[in-house]
């Protein structure tokens, strides 16, 4: 159409990390598939991240709900611009371009915005068929510090005397952080850790879930100090792959129509432990709360509403035969966005399978089943 400004399809057409780059956004580390660190505004250690896979940015504290949002907006979240001034920073004023000029501009957008489709797709290909190989290569957990982990937190061989076999042993799993130089990664530690399949719909490995393990520490976990930043320590836990509508399959018995599912590998095996009778439900690991929640509904007042966006096509799932859906909340995160998350993803269930009925549990505030299981008060 004459006179429609195609500066927008070219500016949110822009890789996101070449904008971080122009605006010269200091103390960000790249963490997977994020850039994270200091807000430019607000301040902070890691309140302020950057998704180079959806081009999306949010600062998670000071700045309110509205600090988030596209290339645009990234730009007057730094710069302190309104829209029209951050587009003309970006793309240049659009008086004076003829259509021929438009439509070049126009054309180009696209051709970078299919350019960054196929980086993605070949990305996540990648990142699932290192996940697979690390899958592949893994022993079996009977008998290894796997064994030991879990009774450390509290899931005695006693009560689950057989292991999945969704659970596989590495015994020098190779921890990673993005290396300075930009796609390379580089090792700081290697050591024993527990592997769980992420499995999509066709059962499918596309992830795997590993806990490095130090049996020395309280809980087992590994207490990893972060290179990049004095004084802080790195998560024991790290997913490679592509997570996203998949799970941990700990139990699926025939015959069964009631699913239960928590965020942690460990929560979700305390509820199945608890259970005088588990044989008569399944018990599948949704890994984050993201990955249950699905992508949800945006804009002014719908933070906290747990509506699902519906246009989200990879979201997570229960398989058909699933009657009743729960979902277990733990206590130790942010109880408002928390219940939103789960309350969006029981509400997509039960919009996409007719008939099933969603509910959730809460283990108490400031603590999750595990605690409980562990006897923590």
């Amino acid at each position: 159409m004459k006179g429609e400004d195609h500066r927008l399809e070219e500016a949110k057409a822009m890789p996101i990390a070449d904008i971080v780059a122009r605006l010269e956004l200091a103390g960000l580390v790249r963490t997977g598939g994020e850039l994270v660190g200091p807000c430019p505004q607000c301040g902070g250690r890691d309140r302020f991240g950057v998704n180079l896979r959806t081009g999306m940015f949010q600062c998670r504290k000071e700045c309110g709900p509205n600090a988030k949002g596209d290339q645009i907006a990234l730009v007057q979240h730094v710069m302190g611009m309104d829209f029209r001034a951050a587009l003309e920073w970006l793309c240049g004023p659009a008086e004076g371009l003829s259509d021929a000029e438009r439509a070049e501009r126009r054309r180009k957008s696209e051709a970078n915005r299919r350019k960054q489709d196929d980086i993605a797709r070949k990305q996540r290909e990648s990142s699932i068929s290192s996940a697979r190989d690390i899958w592949f290569a893994a022993q079996p957990a009977e008998g290894t510090a796997v064994r030991d982990y879990l009774a450390l937190r509290g899931i005695d061989p006693d009560l689950y005397p057989r292991l999945p076999q969704c659970v596989r042993f590495d015994p020098a799993a190779r921890y990673t952080i993005p290396a300075e130089r930009p796609g390379q990664w580089e090792v700081i530690h290697t050591g024993p850790a527990m592997i769980c399949a992420v499995v999509d719909a066709g059962n499918r490995v596309t992830a795997v879930h590993r806990t490095w393990l130090d049996l020395g520490q309280p809980k087992g976990k590994l207490i990893l100090p972060d290179p990049r930043k004095a004084g802080e320590t790195l998560p024991a836990k790290k997913v490679l792959g592509s997570k996203k509508g998949g799970a941990i399959r700990f139990l699926t018995p025939k015959g069964s129509d009631t699913m239960i599912m928590a965020e942690g590998v460990e929560t979700t095996l305390s509820a199945l432990i608890a259970e005088t009778a588990p044989q008569a439900t399944a018990y599948w690991c949704g890994v984050d709360l993201g990955n249950m929640a699905g992508r949800m509904q945006r804009g002014p007042g719908l933070k906290f509403a747990g509506l699902p966006d519906l246009d989200d096509a990879d979201a997570w799932l229960p398989p058909e035969w699933v009657r009743r859906l729960i979902f277990v909340q733990d206590g130790d995160s942010d109880p408002k966005l928390t219940t939103a998350k789960l309350k969006a993803g029981l509400r997509r269930a039960m919009i996409k399978r007719p008939g099933l009925r969603g509910s959730i549990v809460h283990a108490g505030e400031g603590r999750d089943l595990n605690d409980i299981l562990m006897g923590q008060q």
